[in-house]
């Protein structure tokens, strides 16, 4: 997964942006089960607004999907965690969706199918 971070107005230590990083790489995970070599962009805007709240936007792009979510709390690491509970709410969502589309499309194959009478089943 390849991360890019933007940060704006603000300055960031090493241990909150690994933290950012592992949470990202985190939601690859939802990613490996569709194709092995999908490649997953993600890009992490954090920026800090005149009353000194934190907004943290994820933007993940995916060969199918973009997914975006943001957040504005008085922490990274807060706003961080609701945008991931907020992403893989999308994809969960995107994934129910396709799952159900498929075994849609395969019962409606087996209502049209037909067997000959003389058949062993």
């Amino acid at each position: 997964m390849n991360i890019r971070f933007l940060f704006k107005e603000v300055r960031i230590d090493q241990r909150t942006k690994d933290y950012v990083s592992e949470k990202v790489e985190k939601l690859g995970k939802f990613f490996r089960s569709f194709k092995k070599d999908a490649e997953v962009f993600a890009e992490v805007e954090i920026d800090l607004d005149k009353k000194g709240k934190f907004r943290v936007e994820v933007m993940l792009e995916t060969p199918y999907q973009k997914y975006r979510a943001e957040d504005t709390t008085e922490s990274i690491e807060g706003s961080i965690d609701s945008v991931y509970e907020e992403l893989e709410n999308q994809i969960m969502k995107d994934r129910e969706r396709i799952r159900t589309l498929q075994r849609r499309g395969g019962r409606s194959l087996k209502k049209k199918m037909t067997l000959d009478q003389s058949s062993r089943f």
